[in-house]
């Protein structure tokens, strides 16, 4: 006997402008919560169909569609398994399955590798509809011997597009220290023996996750495996005493054991969590053309731009002080995947005016969903304290917007880049006034 679970996650629709923290489920819902720790056992290895919404906590359209998933899991107990996914919160495990906006339903079926996008309405009649049409169908499929419907998650090397473990970089007791050791890249290191079975089952799912991981994070997280029955050196320095030991190696740190799962889509979200925290912290730029700002806003959710004070009034010590307190909120909020950027009080009259600061109170900051074109203001001081607060009070959703002026951004004037310089008066013309008789002058004219 089946116990049958259908997963959903819904179809891609824009949401709000700003995120917050809070679940939109709790323990005591019929909606199952699922993470990248236990989304591979629960539903990838599991026998069920399954229906499971992924959103982001901060999304409008998700908040209203939460009671309607609610009835609908009520409903289907015991007959249709429902789970929900935090993809604001992991990140990870959404971008695995390609979920590029919030709510998003995809169907797990008999298939697991294989999922079917949800296109049906939002209310919980449609929702049950739907799971039990899908399950209809799964019963069928199984009833005529075209699907056993159970996947374990496992996949061959051909059914994950002929990778193999060319990606899974092999570490000697010759070859580690130079590869590894103070590397700036993230290092995830196997330790294995041959003769070992949980290393056999390991095998192909390292691999896979080897080839995911490199092309997501660019290379900068790696793969490895070390035989420790050959390099004891190795196995003997870092304390190996059982097989598979998997050990996490970053640049001026200690190694750490990994203790996550075993499986592809677990080993890919702890690596990009590595990733997103060892990134670097986002470039902070200087509006000197369109081009910056366009590139900047378009490719981030959110845009922060500071305006500070003219040279002439700071100094070149002064503006470097106001930079380093933006460089160091890039970096706090790196995860965020913001962008940043700055300008010189008047060289973009026209964009000041659009974000409500018009040509007083410097320095200002303004963060800006381009998408949406809505606004935020800082409100409080421009200071570590301060951008945090602002910064924080938008993550959590709250705070006041405005649209931005026009409906679109302005021009924006192509200047000279900062030269790191303090300022200089413009220097005038000298009068001659040697030539001149002031006694000539009429005194009723003075």
């Amino acid at each position: 006997e089946y116990n049958l679970g259908l997963l959903f996650v819904l179809g891609a629709v824009s949401c709000t402008f700003f995120l917050a923290a809070n679940s939109l489920y709790s323990s005591s819902d019929d909606v199952i919560e699922l993470t990248p720790t236990n989304f591979n056992k629960e539903v990838i290895q599991s026998d069920s169909l399954w229906l499971v919404e992924f959103y982001a906590p901060w999304c409008g359209h998700c908040q209203r569609l939460t009671p309607e998933w609610k009835k609908a899991a009520t409903a289907l107990k015991g007959v249709v398994k429902v789970g929900a996914v935090d993809a604001d919160k992991h990140q990870s495990l959404g971008g695995q399955y390609g979920v590029r906006g919030f709510p998003t339903i995809k169907i797990f079926g008999s298939n697991k590798n294989k999922a079917e996008d949800y296109q049906g309405g939002r209310t919980s009649d449609a929702i049950v509809d739907a799971a039990l049409s899908a399950l209809r169908s799964l019963v069928k499929d199984r009833l005529s011997g075209r699907s056993g419907g159970y996947s374990s998650g496992k996949q061959s090397s051909q059914e994950s597009g002929g990778r193999d473990k060319k990606d899974v970089i092999e570490l000697t007791d010759d070859s580690f220290d130079k590869n590894v050791v103070n590397s700036d890249d993230v290092w995830l290191v196997e330790f294995y023996a041959p003769w070992c079975g949980h290393c056999k089952n390991l095998e192909p799912e390292w691999a896979a996750a080897a080839a995911e991981v490199k092309e997501q994070t660019k290379g900068k997280v790696k793969l490895a495996a070390v035989d420790a029955t050959v390099n004891q050196m190795l196995a003997s320095r870092y304390g190996i005493r059982g097989f598979p030991t998997i050990k996490i190696f970053q640049k001026g740190e200690d190694p750490v054991d990994y203790d996550g799962g075993r499986t592809r889509s677990d080993i890919v979200a702890r690596a990009l969590d590595l990733f997103s925290e060892s990134a670097p912290p986002p470039e902070l730029l200087e509006i000197i053309d369109e081009n910056v700002v366009k590139s900047t806003c378009d490719a981030h959710q959110l845009c922060v731009i500071a305006v500070l004070p003219h040279i002439l009034d700071t100094g070149a010590a002064g503006r470097n002080s106001y930079l380093e307190v933006m460089l160091k909120m890039a970096d706090k909020y790196k995860k965020k995947m913001w962008g940043w950027l700055w300008t010189e009080a008047g060289a973009q009259s026209e964009l000041e005016n659009s974000l409500g600061i018009g040509g007083f109170g410097y320095p200002a900051m303004a963060a800006v969903n381009a998408r949406k074109m809505k606004f935020a203001l800082l409100k409080g001081s421009f200071s570590e304290q301060g951008i945090n607060e602002f910064l924080r009070e938008l993550s959590f959703g709250r705070g006041s917007t405005a649209p931005v002026g026009g409906g679109g951004f302005p021009k924006i004037n192509t200047v000279e880049p900062w030269d790191g310089k303090d300022g200089e008066l413009p220097v005038e013309d000298d009068i001659d006034l040697s030539d001149v008789d002031l006694d000539d002058w009429d005194k009723d004219e003075l």
